[in-house]
This record gives C-alpha cells, structure tokens and sequence, in this order.
C-alpha cells in the first residue's frame, strides 16, 4: 500500500495538456482508452492503490486539452510541485502534465471553475499543411466571412437556453448556458472561433462552429441563425463540425496555484506571417 494514512490525504492539482486522437475522451468507459483512466492508472502504479481524478471538463473524443485541470488526493510524501514530474516519466507521449501542486481541500477541479474557453480552428488554404491536419477542420470549399461569424456570435453572449446545439445522450437536465465571450479572428489562413461560458453542453461547440460556417459562407442568414437557438429548434442543426478541430484551451478559477505561463495560452497560434506565397 502507498504511504501515509485517510487523515493525512492531500489534494493535488494538474494542468494537463493531452492529443485527444486516440482518445476517447476525457471520461474513463470500458473498453476505450481514456485521459482520465490513462493518467489514474499512473497515479495509481505509483501510489499503489486506486485513485479517482476529477476533472474541470469532459472533452468528447477526438478533441484536444492545452490546459484540462484536474485534482485527485494522496497520502504520500511525494510534494504537490513534484507531481508533474514523476506523472511525465511514466505517461505517454500523448499526454504532459504543465504544472502540478498542493491545494486545500475545498478546493475541486470542476465545481471551482468559474468558466471553461474552447478554441476551434478552421484552416482554409486550398493546399493541406500536415502539421496544422491533426489540430484543424480543413475547410475550403467555400470562402469564410469572419465578420459574418462575429455577427452571428454576439447575440449569443449572456445566459440562454441552447438546447439547439445539445446532442442526445448527455445526462445534464437542462441545457442553460452563460456565455461570457464569443469571438471569431483570422491568422492569416486559419479562422479560430473562440467561446468562454460557465459549462458547455454535450458536443455544444461542435454543432455551433458546424452552423457558423454555414453562416460564414452566406448559405445561412444571421436571422435564421438566431432563430434556430432561440427557439430552440434542434432539428435544425444536423451538422458537426470535426473533432479535431477543437481545442479545451484553459478554464478560470477565482483562486489558482499556477502562473499564467503554465495554463493562459498554451495551444500555440499557427503563424504564417513571412511565409512564401509562391507555388
């Protein structure tokens, strides 16, 4: 058994970044690899007894972490700061813990969170980039009106029932969101569409960003756009967008043990500012 006793147990912090490529999702399900049973079992192998990892957010498969949060408790004399370190010797490539420390109890990974911001990025150059592929919804077919998209974002902040982009088979009772920011940009040839809310609905991100483009190309007016989530008319809204495309970029705490160099902004923004044009 691991070291120390019940009474001792402290709880630990991490800011995981993780490739969701061969995951499916964050949430342990048998038969499937998961984050949160890939980074258990660590935990567990060097504590030598089962742990639970509770995490900020679920990110379905496919989808990509810079900076999921999540806290699990340990009675050993490993230090808070030292966890980051062992975890990376003995997980896989596909997963790095940035950053690991000592909280207080009361202190949890996903009821602590006052927000949760998701990037999605479209890349739009008619020539595939492999190394913008494994992150990126390569779209071309159509050019895409950013201003359009912003236009159809905005009404969207505040608090609203958006049962419209709610896929079945979550277990959440109600589909009300806070939306606290929505914005649409461009670096050079990749849109990226970002959203920060309270809490996001099973697969929310993914079903928006798939109308978005349809308004970003004019196939969808703004009017109709708006209609479809304030009237709540999910039969509407039959399009994902891919999951690679999707990124958990960071959640916001009130009290937070990192600096901002370990979690603000560590999905890095494809530059192409310089490159040649020419073919």
């Amino acid at each position: 058994m691991g070291e120390g006793s019940l009474s001792e147990k402290k709880r630990v912090a991490l800011v995981i970044q993780y490739l969701g490529t061969h995951f499916h999702g964050w949430q342990r399900q048998s038969h499937y690899r998961t984050v949160q049973e890939t980074i258990e079992n660590a935990i567990a192998e060097i504590l030598d007894h089962p742990v639970t990892l509770h995490g900020a957010g679920r990110t379905d498969s496919g989808v990509h972490a810079a900076a999921q949060v999540a806290h699990f408790e340990q009675s050993s004399s490993i230090p808070g700061d030292r966890w980051a370190q062992v975890l990376n010797s003995r997980l896989p490539d596909d997963i790095l813990i940035r950053g690991s420390a000592q909280v207080s109890s009361p202190w949890h990974a996903r009821f602590s969170a006052l927000w949760r911001r998701y990037r999605y990025t479209i890349y739009t150059d008619k020539r595939p980039n492999l190394f913008i592929k494994p992150f990126s919804w390569h779209y071309y077919h159509a050019p895409l009106k950013e201003s359009l998209i912003q236009a159809a974002l905005t009404p969207l902040i505040g608090r609203h029932h958006l049962a419209a982009f709610h896929r079945a088979g979550s277990d959440r009772s109600h589909s009300w969101v806070e939306v606290q920011s929505a914005e649409c940009y461009r670096n050079d040839s990749c849109l990226m569409v970002e959203i920060q809310a309270n809490g996001f609905l099973y697969g929310m991100v993914r079903l928006l960003v798939g109308m978005l483009v349809e308004v970003g190309r004019g196939q969808r007016s703004l009017d109709d756009f708006t209609d479809i989530w304030v009237n709540q008319r999910r039969e509407a809204v039959k399009y994902s967008a891919p999951a690679k495309g999707l990124c958990l970029l960071r959640v916001g705490y009130p009290e937070f043990p990192f600096p901002t160099s370990v979690w603000f902004d560590t999905q890095p923004l494809f530059m192409f500012q310089g490159m040649s044009k020419e073919v």
